[in-house]
């Protein structure tokens, strides 16, 4: 796993890796991280995998521990992080008796990553790691797991360790699909652009822009919002489109091209008769992930190549082809998105939020603003705020491709671990990560690890006794405004205690003016973990 390049180990051991534990103590070159659960664990690895863009190693316990992580793998798998799971599993022929925490480990595994395997033969040991690593950094990327039973750990051989293998999947398209592309991007009478989360991972953000800018094409973030998709600031950015297929539909009714560059295109989460997009919008679609492509709508145009290699060689054929009258026209189309862009809205939404910061309990969009406007330009926000956090975007700028990092699968439990792991990965910037109070207690135990790795995270968890989106779904859908089961109130759970109680500074905030104060001192602070408990509205 080193000459593979994995620096880091996230793990929770157990009896059938102890082989593994023992050989850790040999060596330093590769970091053991400990989550208290095995859930906890995948998710630091994927925080970790996502900022660095390094291949992780993660290391759990028989089928109870592989039971435990299933839910992060499958944010993994949806994320597409590059990430070796192993599992300690009972010697062959011991698993033929059934013994306690027995069970076949590749059939759970394989529904949530890209390969799956057992191995039988130590010799084999070399090969499936190298095909592992490959397999698992070969876009589309992806989480694979080995399960290794204890014979095999506890074998001695003399191995051929083999080399590493990389595929080069950096590909751009043919020269005539290039032109034809281009050729029917300049005969759209209006196009728009979806950007996604391969321009993060091909880190092609400046090439994003300059597409932009040579079409004079309005650009909306994917509707599922995982990362910095796009650069907030720039004149054609409108923001993230939404996850409600009648909104999207009027938003995207003026358009008559849609570019998805790099997106999932147009998914969606609860069910609606109506199809987001509109009869007459047209669609191309580049990225590497072809499955994504005429999935569930039609592409005119499928390019399968890397984000970045592609508009290096496209941008430069449609100024060419579309000349000065293509650019200056382009140049009046943004223009004309000055009062609706990103920056535009976000001076309108940060004064209507301004004028609610007396409120008490906290207004969440106020905190969302306050918290913007407080971290330095170089922070990182981890975001699982949900409802208290959807405002979050309207005004934390996206200036790089690792300021932001969202929830990809809508399981609940993966940022407070994840921010660890992002900590971890990004040691010069600083994390805040924004919880809500309920996604908070599915993997609370990140918390400890946060503290006894020194991480300077910040956690602002957004409290307000409840499940807020449930609330709110249950009286959009059936008009029911007496939940049930949605609520902990009683007792109230105390949220700052807990976090004391692994190990972390914590505070709670009640007014405004305590956040402010509470955040100021916690960017003061770089020795470790700071919670803070902020009390907002939304809990009836």
């Amino acid at each position: 796993m080193k000459d593979e390049g994995v620096t880091r180990m996230f793990g929770n051991p157990g009896t059938t890796e102890l082989p593994i534990m023992h050989a850790l103590t040999e060596q330093r070159d590769i970091g053991y991280v400990l989550g208290l659960q095995e859930a906890v664990v995948i998710a630091m690895a994927d925080g970790f995998a996502r900022a660095s863009g390094q291949l992780v190693s993660c290391n759990v316990h028989v089928a109870p521990g592989l039971g435990n992580a299933i839910g992060s793998i499958y944010t993994a798998q949806m994320s597409g992080t590059p990430m070796i799971v192993t599992a300690g599993q009972q010697e062959q022929g011991h698993g033929l008796t059934e013994p306690l925490l027995y069970a076949p480990l590749v059939p759970i595994a394989q529904p949530v990553v890209k390969w799956a395997t057992e191995v039988n033969r130590i010799e084999d040991l070399p090969r499936i790691l190298r095909r592992a690593a490959k397999v698992a950094l070969t876009p589309p990327t992806g989480p694979v797991f080995i399960s290794l039973p204890g014979d095999i750990l506890n074998n001695e051989a003399a191995l051929d360790l083999g080399a590493p293998t990389r595929v080069d999947t950096r590909t751009r398209p043919s020269d005539a699909a290039l032109e034809a592309c281009a050729r029917r991007m300049l005969a759209a009478r209006r196009p728009l652009i979806m950007a996604g989360t391969e321009i993060v991972t091909s880190d092609a953000l400046a090439e994003a822009a300059r597409l932009a800018e040579i079409l004079g094409a309005p650009v909306y973030q994917q509707s599922v919002q995982t990362g910095a998709h796009f650069l907030s600031a720039h004149p054609a950015f409108l923001g993230a489109l939404s996850r409600d297929q009648a909104q999207v539909r009027r938003v995207l009714e003026p358009y008559d091209l849609l570019i998805s560059v790099g997106a999932e295109l147009l998914q969606m989460s609860v069910y609606s008769e109506v199809e987001p997009l509109p009869p007459h919008t047209r669609v191309i679609q580049i990225g590497q992930r072809d499955w994504e492509m005429g999935k569930n709508f039609p592409a005119e145009i499928a390019l399968r190549a890397d984000v970045k290699e592609t508009l290096a060689a496209l941008n430069p054929l449609l100024e060419r082809l579309g000349g000065q009258a293509r650019a200056t026209a382009a140049k009046a189309t943004l223009a004309e998105l000055a009062d609706r862009n990103w920056s535009a809205q976000r001076a309108k939404k940060a004064e209507a939020a301004r004028a609610r910061g007396g409120s008490q309990p906290i207004d969440p969009d106020w905190l969302m603003l306050r918290l913007s406007d407080g971290l330095p330009d170089d922070a990182i926000i981890v975001d699982e705020g949900l409802t208290s956090a959807r405002s979050l975007i309207a005004f934390w700028p996206f200036r790089d491709r690792y300021s932001y990092f969202g929830n990809v699968s809508g399981g609940i439990g993966w940022g407070i671990a994840a921010a660890v792991g992002v900590q971890m990965a990004q040691k010069q910037r600083r994390v805040a990560a924004v919880i809500g109070d309920g996604s908070m207690m599915y993997c609370v135990q990140a918390l400890w690890s946060a503290a006894h790795y020194k991480l300077p995270v910040i956690f602002v968890i957004a409290n307000n006794g409840g499940y807020r989106i449930l609330k709110q779904r249950l009286k959009a859908f059936h008009g029911n405004d007496t939940p049930i089961g949605m609520d902990f109130r009683d007792p109230p759970i105390d949220v700052a205690g807990l976090a004391r109680a692994y190990g972390v500074t914590a505070h709670r905030v009640e007014t405004a003016a305590q956040f402010d104060a509470a955040l100021k001192a916690a960017l003061a602070d770089a020795s470790g973990p700071i919670l803070l408990d902020v009390v907002v509205q939304g809990g009836t």
